[in-house]
């Protein structure tokens, strides 16, 4: 029997805002059996700072993911969080905020999951969940479009295509079981645009950027010193953000998501589009589904990665 997981103890992180610019601290705590993730802003007014993080609750989706409770409250840049405690198999914690927004570490998912694995997890007695997709679902914007179609493990495949910028076209797919979220994925970091950082500034956006908590490019150079940390780490950035969107379904979704230049607003209506089609998925025991279908296949290895042809991705526009 697999059984939901919390947090062994308590633990903080403090960091900057990659959009406010101000200092931001958080804690994640144990929390109860099946009460999923939620987030609790400690600045504001007693009894309006409960956030769950669920898919219903996303109020905006520009440059990141922010959720809204029904008393108006919000919190900034969740998904790297999000795909950090589903990597690493956390299904219930309490997350204590002191300010608007979740510190973006060094741009990745790797603080948060190293530290989470460092303390470690605790069984609990409830059964753990899941969502199995049962026949496919898309949503498209312009050229772009997102697909969730059946799959017997969570699976993510991307295509991106950045022409003339160092980012290029770039594919990358994964099966997220065992140890690919913290191989393939955690330390994947955020990157922007030389040319764009004024007009996002300007709106209030990127105020605590810097080389050490994204990738900055400048057409067709890397403006790190230190380089990338794999060789196709933009596409697999792209990767840990929908993950970490997919995880306000507030259990694993067992199907493969398949994406072509998708962002944070195009995975939400992704989300919104499977839970409006109750025929598309199942609530089900993650120990039935696996009754049904048997272990979940090993992920491959770092030096067996698998890459589809573009062409491949394009042929379902």
């Amino acid at each position: 029997m697999q059984y939901q997981k919390t947090l062994r103890e308590p633990i903080s992180f403090v960091g900057i805002g990659l959009h406010s610019g101000k200092r931001a601290k958080i804690t994640l705590k144990p929390s109860m059996d099946s009460s999923g993730i939620y987030f609790l802003r400690k600045d504001v007014e007693a009894g309006t700072g409960l956030i769950p993080a669920r898919w219903y609750n996303v109020q905006a989706t520009t440059m990141s993911t922010t959720l809204m409770n029904k008393q108006g409250t919000t919190v900034d840049t969740v998904e790297h969080l999000m795909a950090a405690l589903f990597g690493c198999g956390v299904d219930n914690a309490l997350v204590e905020v002191d300010g608007p927004e979740v510190p973006i570490m060094d741009g990745s998912a790797a603080p948060f999951a190293t530290t989470i694995e460092r303390i470690g997890t605790r069984k609990q007695s409830a059964p753990r969940h899941a969502i199995w997709v049962q026949r496919p679902i898309e949503v498209r914007e312009g050229d772009k479009f997102a697909i969730l179609m059946p799959h017997p493990t969570p699976r993510i495949t991307i295509a991106i295509d950045f022409p003339g910028t160092a980012v290029g076209a770039q594919t990358f797919s994964v099966e997220l079981v065992n140890e690919a979220f913290r191989n393939d994925i955690a330390r994947a970091r955020t990157f922007g645009f030389a040319q764009q950082l004024n007009g996002l500034r300007s709106r209030g956006l990127a105020l605590g950027g810097s080389l050490n908590n994204a990738i900055l490019v400048d057409g067709e150079r890397i403006v790190n010193e230190g380089g990338l940390r794999y060789d196709n780490e933009f596409v697999r950035h792209k990767v840990l953000d929908a993950f970490g969107d997919l995880a306000l379904a507030g259990v694993p979704i067992f199907g493969h998501y398949y994406a072509y230049k998708p962002g944070h607003s195009l995975n939400h209506a992704l989300m919104k589009q499977l839970f409006s089609d109750r025929s598309a998925w199942s609530y089900i025991a993650v120990d039935e589904f696996q009754q049904l279908f048997g272990e979940p296949i090993h992920a491959e290895q770092e030096s067996e990665e698998v890459f589809l042809k573009q062409e491949n991705i394009r042929q379902v526009l």
